[in-house]
């Protein structure tokens, strides 16, 4: 396997790219989230795409603009379209053997993947995407039954309640918002990037991290008979834990494999 590193321009400016070359006809193209550089968490999207292409499928990382090596100003996930799609053309030139490329992206890069109508690539494998809009407004019911579901489980917990050094008041209205139902259909953000994923046609992977706040809030504004979703339990967002690292891999490449 061989590592390069090269750069290609979005709407004038130059984003720098690493490239895992591979000799496969199918390829992954990793969209980073937040803030974060091409290299991933921990250096998580590095190892996967080693990973990805000791098994034959080239692999592109970038920094999108205005984040890690890349020129230009940072907009933000909603203003990632142009720097996927310049992302891909580029991959398509340093790589012009392949002809199927799958885009993957975690929490914000999820959205933008969805936002964007898949960005031209021809399928996608979304984790924990982003739909939360207010980081001051109450929790999701998902994400405090799931906190609750935790705490009664460790006993230093149950000590703290017992001894009075839980606040009550709070715990009362957690309580309260754990028993809310469901929405009846996705709004706000999750409503946008659901009739993004609407216009498009190509195989769809949606993965969640069991532990994950954000991952649990999109379940929440989702519908979950939908078959194309993945639960990963004991997970947390970044799939840092060994076997939730082996399952993201076998998720991924089970969607690079199919033809």
């Amino acid at each position: 396997m061989t590592r390069r590193h090269f750069t290609f321009t979005c709407e004038g400016v130059q984003l720098v790219g690493t490239l895992d070359e591979a000799a496969g006809e199918n390829a992954l193209l990793i969209v980073s989230g937040g803030n974060e550089v091409r290299a991933g968490a921990w250096n998580g999207q590095a190892r996967l795409a080693a990973s990805i292409a000791a098994q034959g499928f080239p692999v592109l990382r970038f920094d999108r603009r205005g984040v890690g090596d890349s020129e230009g100003d940072n907009h933000g996930f909603r203003s990632n379209g142009p720097d996927i799609r310049a992302a891909l053309a580029a991959l398509r030139t340093e790589c012009p053997h392949v002809r199927r490329v799958v885009g993957f992206g975690n929490c914000d890069a999820a959205s933008a993947l969805m936002l964007a109508q898949g960005a031209g690539l021809d399928a996608l494998v979304l984790s924990n995407p982003w739909t939360i809009e207010d980081d001051t407004a109450e929790a999701p019911a998902e994400v405090v039954r799931d906190h609750y579901r935790r705490r009664l489980a460790d006993p230093a917990a149950i000590r703290r309640l017992l001894t009075g050094k839980v606040a009550i008041g709070g715990l009362v209205r957690s309580l309260f918002a754990a028993m809310r139902p469901a929405p009846a259909a996705p709004a706000g953000l999750a409503q946008e990037i659901a009739r993004g994923l609407s216009g498009f046609a190509g195989e769809i992977r949606l993965l969640v991290a069991a532990r994950d706040r954000t991952g649990l809030a999109f379940l929440a504004n989702w519908d979950k008979a939908d078959t194309r979703l993945r639960l990963c339990a004991g997970a947390t967002h970044s799939y840092v834990e060994p076997e939730a690292q082996d399952w993201l891999l076998a998720q991924v490449l089970d969607v690079l494999q199919r033809s």
